[in-house]
């Protein structure tokens, strides 16, 4: 298993200048976000997957992405989870993480990380379906906990999309949609929050970014499902609808007092009535692009 492995490389670190160690683990986090380059192709099949499935669900209200993982792949994992629904609106009730031995603030018991009936038990009371999309984390790609819950939620039909940094590891072995991120020995022999950390954490952004882009959960380069939960954000709000609109800022600060919303906001402007706006975005499956972009022109709202 390479992420446990020791480089000779690194012996006597400890005795080392600090620059020297500073430049060290440096490199290292360098040579990790490469290793993510290298897993491009799956990552990219590993969205289209799951975008299948989660396309499908949002017509019938049901799929759900949850996240699973141990110790610091688990807290990994559980980050890129929280930050999707402020971010990109996505459904609290369709989003999930489990991290071994963790209760609300994510100062997980390590040792829970070897519970093989803990890790099956909760992704059982999931009761997870066909729908689901379920992402495990791990460095070894064998933690008990999370190859556990794996194994249950395939065992459900669920798609298993895996991020693992050890070739051949049975979570990778067993996965529908597997993302090897090799990122080999750490800096600090097995200490895989830095090098292996780094790249689940780079791989988990791209994967979830692209597949919120691919849910229609960004327009332009605009986040237009983002929260606006406090002035910055609200004001951030008003710029994404003025921008893609063409409008001034007042106009964009009244459409959104009326729709509440950005995307109904923009197709409000854009059909003239709340009553059409909200009709044109459930007919496109709450796709902003294609809800602009279907039937006559009205008012311009985007390019």
């Amino acid at each position: 298993m390479t992420t446990e492995g020791s480089s000779e490389r690194f012996r006597n670190l400890d005795v080392w200048p600090d620059v020297d160690v500073l430049d060290a683990l440096l490199e290292g986090q360098l040579a990790a976000v490469g290793v993510v380059a290298a897993a491009r192709n799956s990552l990219n099949a590993a969205v289209s997957q799951a975008h299948g499935r989660l396309k499908m669900a949002g017509k019938g209200g049901g799929g759900r992405l949850v996240y699973a993982g141990a110790g610091s792949s688990g807290r990994l994992a559980a980050l890129d989870a929280l930050e999707l629904a402020p971010t990109f609106g996505w459904p609290r009730e369709r989003l999930a993480y489990r991290v071994a031995g963790a209760a609300f603030d994510l100062m997980a018991d390590e040792g829970a990380e070897d519970d093989v009936q803990a890790g099956a038990g909760a992704a059982e009371a999931l009761n997870l379906t066909a729908q689901d999309v379920v992402v495990c984390v791990s460095a070894s790609g064998s933690t008990p906990y999370t190859l556990a819950f794996q194994r249950v939620a395939r065992g459900c039909g669920a798609l298993t999309v895996v991020l693992a940094n050890n070739a051949l590891s049975p979570m990778l072995l067993e996965a529908d949609a597997p993302v090897l991120l090799e990122s080999g020995p750490e800096v600090i022999a097995g200490s895989t929050r830095l090098g292996a950390g780094t790249a689940q954490k780079a791989a988990l952004n791209l994967f979830s970014t692209l597949l919120m882009v691919r849910l229609g959960r960004v327009y332009h380069n605009q986040m237009v499902e983002v929260e606006p939960s406090n002035a910055k954000l609200r004001e951030r709000a008003e710029r994404i609808v003025a921008a893609a609109a063409r409008c001034d800022l007042k106009t964009a600060q009244a459409a959104l007092a009326e729709a509440g919303s950005i995307r109904l906001a923009l197709c409000l402007l854009r059909y003239g009535t709340l009553e059409e706006a909200r009709r044109r975005l459930e007919a496109a499956g709450g796709h902003l692009r294609t809800a602009l972009h279907a039937g006559p022109p009205g008012v311009p709202a985007t390019d």
